[in-house]
């Protein structure tokens, strides 16, 4: 199989789809591999790194969208790219459709194969080529959230940690999955009083068995989150409803309750954000303030730490993309639940029903593609 991988162009998104590792074990697998001039940069990654691994590198990003049978990306194609995708070729990346109606209905007229990476699901729940994102940006909501919680960035002018004689800034988290234990390991290694919520008394458990005494935690409900968020400096948006629009748990009125300089980092926000003020932004103008409360709404978090990034996303991302370029889509999808899940958008049809329903779409199953 022909496989691309064309620079990442989304605003300050360092990442690359592919390491020099990763085009070693599909070149031994006898495929060919194409990266753009420079994909690699951003994570440092050099042109002569990915020859010696086998790569062939092209200067023309419109030929390689033309030559490759599947295109490996980390981000959503943005409005350039559109054009480019074609019917029966195949797309893996993170498309997180349900919260663009104007991407979803582009791939859909493409006539594309789209494979998300965040719709990728083992039995267990799990979403595999998720986590290693979701440990990075729960990890820097909080390294983010310190930073604008200082006054010449209008934040409280609150240090988390606090110092003796002062206490410590009050963090509330909502949601106890893979970013919400992350923002919460990071939090309470800085000292900070910790608060997370969540509707799951499972997650809730975990919780209280791994990390600390200073971290407590809640039953999520709307009355306690009006409580809580009156006298919480960092909160941060950690929900995820797997290929679906997160839930509004903080709405706008809710805005008035909290303090001025209030910091809301919305980790959520590229499933259309948990809080009804939030809209994506970019690294370059990554806040917004609404009712005097500082909105973080960066949808590609971990571009800003790509060295980290690349790896961690090509470690889990090269064994399924082995398995679809092996095997062809079809195969791969009939022998490999957790592919099958991963399948978004078919020749046409969406065949993911959290992402159907987002739009009131028709949905068709995956399976009708598999025969």
């Amino acid at each position: 199989m022909i496989i691309g991988v064309p620079k990442e162009i989304k605003n300050n998104e360092s990442r690359v789809a592919l390491t020099e590792a990763g085009v070693y074990e599909l070149t031994k697998h006898g495929h060919e591999v194409l990266i753009e001039k420079g994909a690699g940069n951003g994570s440092g990654i050099s042109n002569h790194e990915y020859v010696e691994a086998g790569a062939t590198i092209l200067e023309d990003v419109e030929e390689l969208w033309k030559r490759a049978e599947m295109i490996i990306k980390v981000k959503e194609p943005i409005q350039e790219e559109l054009s480019r995708a074609r019917k029966g070729q195949i797309i893996f990346t993170y498309f997180h459709f349900a919260s663009s109606q104007e991407l979803t209905e582009a791939m859909v007229k493409s006539g594309a194969i789209c494979i998300a990476y965040e719709t990728v699901e083992r039995d267990d729940r799990s979403l595999p080529l998720l986590i290693p994102m979701s440990e990075v940006a729960g990890r820097m909501a909080i390294q983010e959230g310190a930073r604008y919680l200082e006054k010449p960035v209008k934040g409280r002018g609150v240090l988390l940690g606090g110092v003796p004689g002062v206490p410590p800034g009050k963090v509330l988290i909502l949601g106890a999955g893979i970013v919400g234990v992350q923002a919460a390991k990071m939090a309470s290694g800085l000292g900070a009083q910790v608060t997370v919520l969540d509707v799951n008394m499972d997650r809730l458990r975990y919780v209280n068995d791994i990390l600390p005494d200073h971290v407590v935690t809640n039953y999520s409900s709307e009355y306690t989150i009006r409580k809580l968020i009156r006298d919480h400096d960092l909160i941060i948006g950690a929900v995820l409803i797997h290929g679906a629009k997160a839930p509004k748990l903080i709405t706008r009125d809710m805005l008035k309750e909290m303090r001025p300089g209030t910091v809301i980092v919305d980790v959520a926000v590229d499933q259309g954000g948990c809080v009804e003020t939030s809209k994506p932004t970019t690294h370059e103008e990554p806040t917004f303030i609404i009712e005097d409360v500082l909105h973080y709404g960066v949808a590609n978090m971990p571009g800003a730490v790509p060295f980290t990034s690349t790896l961690a996303l090509t470690n889990v991302t090269i064994p399924y993309i082995l398995k679809v370029a092996n095997k062809g889509w079809k195969q791969a999808s009939r022998e490999n639940r957790d592919l099958l899940k991963g399948l978004n958008i078919v020749e046409g049809k969406i065949v993911y029903e959290g992402v159907a329903d987002a739009f009131g779409m028709e949905f068709t199953p995956a399976e009708h593609f598999l025969d």
